[in-house]
């Protein structure tokens, strides 16, 4: 009989792929949330592919969207249906949620700009939105209507069951105030799933 201890068992990779068709939409998109920061985004919509750029660097995830929509009628369709995929892919990516911190929380700023982002990872969607940008869209082609934004986190935080409140401190500028909500989410979300115990963190068991 061998005095051989096992081998300890490498962890879970926390990945999670999603595909969704519809009738506006297709989408291919994949999440990793133990990855490196990388990121490969293709939507149509350049300030929208920036902004999953935010979240994929800041996040600390591997991320690839791949997603075509009817953006000639109008960019909703494509918004929402990524937030709707990103979140499924996200959930999965966590499974049982055995670890996690599960809380977290933080301000980021931007230049002038400067938004608060607070997360429970609890398994019931709730979203507080409060931000109000001047309301200019934001110059593209197509241009992006800033509005599109809360549509797009209600849709996420839906789909993966996350309550989240994200509140403007202040502001001036459009484009400073949303990518600043973005950097904020991804790095609340980073800080919410690290591993730092080794039970479900809830007195019910289940998140």
């Amino acid at each position: 009989m061998s005095d051989t201890p096992p081998a300890p068992t490498a962890p879970r990779r926390r990945m999670g792929e999603v595909s969704r068709r519809t009738g506006e939409t297709s989408i291919a998109l994949s999440v990793d949330v133990d990855g490196g920061g990388t990121h490969e985004v293709t939507t149509g919509i350049p300030f929208f592919d920036h902004m999953l750029a935010q979240l994929g660097r800041h996040g600390g995830w591997n991320l690839a969207v791949e997603a075509t929509g009817d953006v000639e009628v109008d960019a909703h369709h494509t918004v929402e249906d990524v937030g709707i995929a990103l979140g499924e892919a996200f959930a999965a990516a966590l499974g049982d949620k055995v670890g996690i911190r599960r809380f977290a929380s933080i301000t980021v700023p931007l230049d002038e700009a400067a938004v608060e982002a607070v997360i429970d990872l609890s398994g019931r969607p709730y979203l507080h939105y409060d931000i109000n940008p001047p309301g200019e869209k934001i110059l593209g082609d197509p241009p992006f209507d800033p509005q599109l934004c809360e549509e797009f986190w209600r849709a996420f935080i839906t789909s993966a069951g996350i309550c989240m409140h994200l509140t403007m401190v202040r502001g001036r500028n459009t484009h400073h105030i949303i990518e600043a909500s973005f950097k904020a989410v991804a790095r609340t979300l980073r800080d919410a799933v690290r591993i730092e115990g080794g039970g479900v963190p809830s007195t019910k068991g289940v998140l």
